[in-house]
């Protein structure tokens, strides 16, 4: 019989052979006792960069990653699945101690779920299981965000519709759906997660619902457009509300974003008006002007 060999890394596994090596999804299963919760969540927003700031984290050798980038544990995807379920996609307490004691550097875990600042019940889900995590919101230009996610759903099958249309028809196709979140929790709406295209750019709204659960310093809110000018800048003050010295940066440039035909400009500038309102309670909740009603 060959000499066991015995990886350290988040999912250690003693190994004989490599024909019984375990595969990968039963042994978190049978292990996610043994496993961490997450330090972070980054809640969203949908194409706002969330999988570009993630990427950017995870390089850095205190941070480990999930075992996917959106788990969807706090939206109504997975909940039912329980909290040894969501456990398993995260580092063992045992790498954590080897971390801290071995390599000398504590070692912090997290994931990025989009939906999450949009879910209805995502905020009490998660001050419920995660009190302690730190919660990230990157907040994109509401029209962009809007356009962008619509792009992504024509793409993929999900909208068949004009994009004008689109927006035309989301009061009608979002009209009760979150009254039904609220009420049943594994009820799943499509048309929540998928038709949200302006209701998504409301974030106050969003951003206030988390706050509910969640003290002022376990929040970090930040401007996707910064992001995709200065990664750097916005990874390193991340890094810093999560308490993980600052490195050099791999350049990703920006990711998760496919090319489209520009917005009519008379729709943008009804858009803009529209967004107004909201965007100015935003900056005044925020305490700064971010500029997205020029």
């Amino acid at each position: 019989m060959k000499k066991t060999v015995v990886r350290m890394g988040p999912d250690a596994i003693p190994v004989m052979k490599r024909r019984t090596r375990w595969p990968q999804k039963l042994y978190r299963g049978a292990t996610s006792p043994l496993r961490v919760m997450p330090d972070f969540l980054i809640i969203g927003g949908q194409k706002c960069g969330t999988t570009s700031l993630y990427n950017h984290l995870v390089e850095h050798p205190a941070i480990s990653p999930a075992s996917r980038k959106e788990v969807h544990y706090f939206s109504d995807r997975s909940f039912g699945k329980g909290k040894l379920w969501y456990r398993a996609h995260f580092p063992t307490a045992l790498y954590k101690r080897y971390a801290k004691w071995v390599r000398r550097r504590d070692l912090v875990t997290g994931e990025a779920t989009p939906y999450y600042i949009f879910h209805p019940l995502s905020p009490k889900r998660a001050w419920e299981t995660v009190p302690r995590a730190r919660l990230i919101a990157l907040l994109r230009n509401p029209i962009d965000r809007a356009y962008s996610q619509y792009n992504h759903e024509l793409r993929r099958g999900s909208e068949t519709l004009p994009f004008e249309s689109a927006l035309e028809r989301e009061e009608e196709r979002l009209s009760g759906e979150h009254e039904k979140m609220i009420r049943d929790e594994g009820y799943h709406s499509f048309s929540y997660l998928y038709h949200s295209y302006l209701s998504r750019g409301v974030y106050v709204d969003q951003l206030v619902a988390w706050r509910r659960f969640f003290p002022e310093e376990q929040l970090l809110v930040l401007k996707s457009e910064d992001l995709f000018v200065d990664p750097a800048a916005v990874v390193e003050r991340t890094l810093d509300f999560l308490g993980v010295p600052g490195v050099k940066l791999r350049d990703y440039g920006r990711l998760n974003e496919g090319r489209y035909a520009e917005m009519d400009p008379a729709l943008r500038a009804r858009l803009i008006e529209y967004f107004r309102p909201h965007n100015q309670r935003l900056y005044e909740y925020l305490g700064t002007d971010l500029g997205w009603d020029r």
